[in-house]
């Protein structure tokens, strides 16, 4: 039989999906799941989006071009401006989703072998990006106890080397929930610009920033525009990840023509995707607002909740709508698996991601899950109830 690809062997299970078996299982079982693993939005797609859907008039569902829709990229280019965020349609390149923004970043811009440095733990298919370009994660550790904050200079200096071509930021950060100040950009400016390095900046959840404190985006920093690559997407402002529709913004010309090879090469982005895109763009302002103050809630709720639970701790996320807990447990993995195959309170249980698939160096994250709080308080409410009868029960327990 032939041998299948070392790529594919190297590629890393999704520590989000790779528990859906043992959830599916449960739920054949008659056991209700709350879903605390995955960042899907409970809140509802804008009713404009859904009209623009329903009101296509078209005889033929044509390719779209390979870099989107014009009047689309004119419209995000608008709506940047109002994070201050100065680029054109010409700069934005619409892609299938976030994550096909990050893959065509990484192959345009890094060859095999090269390394990037990110901060861990991190969403974890930056790994599954990079292998897929050949290129290699240098993980950075940040610790729960400083709430995840960037880790000092010295480490990352002391990970570069002639391979390294690029740092991964996400901010506001997927897994921790962590947003990084302007002190903290700046120095990570100050590396991209000392050892002429890429800045590949995931902005997917801008909106959501729980703090007083400005939104630094990557653009926002000076003298690096032409080193700085901005991933986004719609999936998660507008509850709409099943439209794939992400974009790539970037000012450097030589990237922008590599990237649009990979584009051309996969034709065009979803054309479906783009129209619902196009005119979420033009959501009432009172819909962002209602659920920016909905996840607020809703995150407000859940770190008190968590920090009563004997030898539970979170740190408060300031952004998106995660967090990493610390839990009472030897190995999280089993524990995050045992609630779906061997627990149930009531026939419920909940199904979290295991934090170890967030970090690359092997030991870290093995007492901690990432919780996404997409559910409404009914909903977390439960989920907490469940987490601490199901932490008296648990035979790994370390407490």
């Amino acid at each position: 039989m032939p041998h299948v690809s070392d790529r594919g062997i190297a590629m890393p299970d999704s520590p989000i999906r790779k528990l859906v078996p043992f959830a599916n299982k449960a739920k054949a079982r008659g056991i209700k799941v709350f879903h605390l693993n995955i960042g899907q939005p409970d809140l509802p797609t804008p009713e404009i989006a859904l009209d623009a859907i329903r009101s296509i008039d078209r005889k033929i569902l044509e390719y779209s071009p390979s870099d989107g829709i014009y009047t689309l990229r004119e419209k995000l280019a608008a709506y940047y401006h109002t994070f201050n965020i100065e680029v054109s349609a010409d700069d934005i390149i619409i892609t299938t989703g976030g994550s096909e923004a990050v893959t065509f970043a990484f192959m345009a811009c890094l060859d095999p072998g090269d390394e990037i440095i990110v901060p861990e733990p991190a969403y974890a298919n930056y790994t599954a990006f990079a292998v897929s370009a050949g290129a290699v994660i240098r993980s950075i550790p940040s610790s729960i106890e400083t709430g995840f904050a960037l880790p000092p200079v010295e480490d990352f200096e002391k990970l570069i080397t002639p391979r390294t071509k690029g740092i991964m930021i996400c901010n506001p950060n997927n897994p921790t929930g962590y947003l990084y100040t302007r002190e903290e950009m700046n120095k990570i400016r100050d590396l991209v610009k000392k050892y002429d390095l890429f800045l590949f900046s995931d902005e997917v959840y801008r909106e959501f920033c729980y703090t007083g404190a400005p939104y630094i985006s990557a653009f926002h920093l000076d003298e690096i525009e032409n080193n700085v690559i901005l991933i986004d997407s719609v999936s998660k402002r507008y509850s709409e990840c099943g439209i794939r529709i992400g974009a790539l913004v970037v000012k450097n010309r030589e990237v922008y023509d590599n990237v649009m090879k990979f584009c051309q090469a996969r034709l065009s982005p979803p054309l479906i995707g783009q129209i619902a895109a196009e005119a979420s763009l033009d959501v009432p302002a009172g819909y962002m607002l209602d659920n920016y103050n909905e996840y607020l809630r809703r995150r407000n709720f859940l770190i008190d909740g968590l920090n009563r639970i004997p030898g539970v701790f979170s740190p408060i996320p300031m952004g998106a709508f995660y967090t990493v807990a610390r839990l009472p447990v030897k190995d999280a993995d089993h524990f995050c698996k045992w609630l779906l195959s061997d627990y149930e309170l009531e026939g419920q249980t909940i199904f979290m991601a295991p934090a170890s698939g967030f970090y690359t160096t092997p030991g870290y994250g093995k007492d901690e899950v990432r919780i996404a709080y997409v559910l409404k308080k009914e909903d977390l409410a439960i989920s907490l109830k469940i987490l601490e009868e199901a932490l008296k029960v648990y035979p790994g327990r370390t407490i």
